[in-house]
């Protein structure tokens, strides 16, 4: 199939008709992965702590030292958490936090071998941002930096702190926030010593059409130089309890980006849907406009329900939702691996 075009994208995304975007981007689907296979995965996020020097205008979630709500769990908390992650048979653990002023880079090793001394679990964890705060820290380079953690347990890196990789929209939401090309770079970084990443999109944030293809163009170059993304997600912000406030996107709109991304990422197998914002019924629909892929059980999650939405998921309704669109569904691990098929 001919490679779509950036203008091509933003004339569908303008005025393409969404059943009809969402045909071509599950024929895409089917075409990727045969055998009409939908995954998922069980994980937690374990947020270690909400005090954030960044204080982005898009967050719900951070609280400045000494904030009424501010926190810092403890390393028994976190073991605790991943030690019932486990017992509900999770397979990951999301570590990911707000950038703690007086937190050195060694909290954050010796966070990540306690771990893996105690439970066989894979690390998917800490975002650009915070991988850019250990380098400011520490004065290592990027790579250094990613090569002790990865030493010490970490094994792949969300692609939270992306939003859009614009730098209009981000000094607008998050001026204090890494800049694109630190995003990208940190991914490069990773993706030269072998640690895999996601590649994750904020929709809402006051970005154009136009804007959204620019962030989409640079993720689908970088993966054409590296081969290092494993999936590509994206969601859309929650304004509630945030200074940049607004009005959400609506499904429609979001539906109508997810297919066309389907369509552009010729170079990423996996594309995500995110019942996590926009509820299970959405999250279903999804999987007829390109999705592969619903995510997580989600044991744990803070930062969109900071922003008060709060959607909860078990296994048997995710296998329920699954089903119910003639798919087959199947747990999977943090590589794409299917552990198990369920009935």
């Amino acid at each position: 199939m001919e490679r779509l075009t950036d203008e091509k994208a933003v004339f569908l995304l303008k005025n393409g008709d969404i059943l009809t975007l969402g045909q071509q981007a599950d024929k895409v689907r089917r075409q990727l992965h045969p055998g009409n296979i939908v995954t998922f995965i069980i994980d937690r996020n374990i947020n270690y702590t909400n005090i954030c020097v960044n204080e982005c205008n898009f967050c719900a979630f951070y609280r400045r030292p000494g904030d009424k709500g501010a926190y810092l769990l403890s390393m028994d908390d976190i073991l605790q958490k991943v030690q019932e992650t486990v017992d509900a048979g999770g397979t990951q653990i999301m570590l990911q936090g707000g950038l703690h002023p007086d937190m050195g880079f060694d909290y954050y090793i010796d966070m990540l071998t306690t771990i893996k001394k105690k439970f066989d679990i894979t690390i998917h964890s800490f975002t650009a941002t915070e991988i850019l705060h250990f380098s400011k820290i520490t004065g290592y380079s990027v790579t250094e930096v990613l090569k002790r953690l990865q030493a010490a347990g970490l094994s792949s890196l969300p692609g939270g702190g992306a939003e859009i990789l614009v730098d209009r929209v981000r000094r607008i939401v998050s001026p204090k926030k890494l800049m694109t090309a630190d995003w990208l770079n940190i991914m490069r970084c990773a993706h030269k010593i072998g640690m895999k990443t996601t590649a994750t999109m904020v929709l809402g944030l006051g970005e154009t059409v136009e804007e959204r293809i620019e962030h989409m163009r640079k993720i689908r170059m970088l993966q054409d130089e590296t081969g290092g993304f494993r999936a590509f997600i994206m969601w859309t912000f929650q304004p509630g309890h945030t200074k940049i406030g607004g009005e959400k996107l609506s499904s429609w709109e979001y539906l109508k980006t997810l297919a066309t991304a389907r369509l552009y990422f010729d170079n990423i197998s996996h594309m995500q849907g995110s019942w996590v914002t926009q509820g299970k019924n959405i999250g279903q629909l999804t999987l007829a406009f390109g999705a592969d892929d619903l995510g997580s059980i989600m044991l744990e999650e803070n930062v969109v329900r900071a922003a008060g939405t709060s959607h909860h998921m078990s296994v048997n309704t995710m296998t329920d939702i699954i089903k119910k669109t003639g798919s087959i569904p199947a747990q999977r691990d943090t590589a794409y691996n299917i552990i198990r098929y369920c009935k």
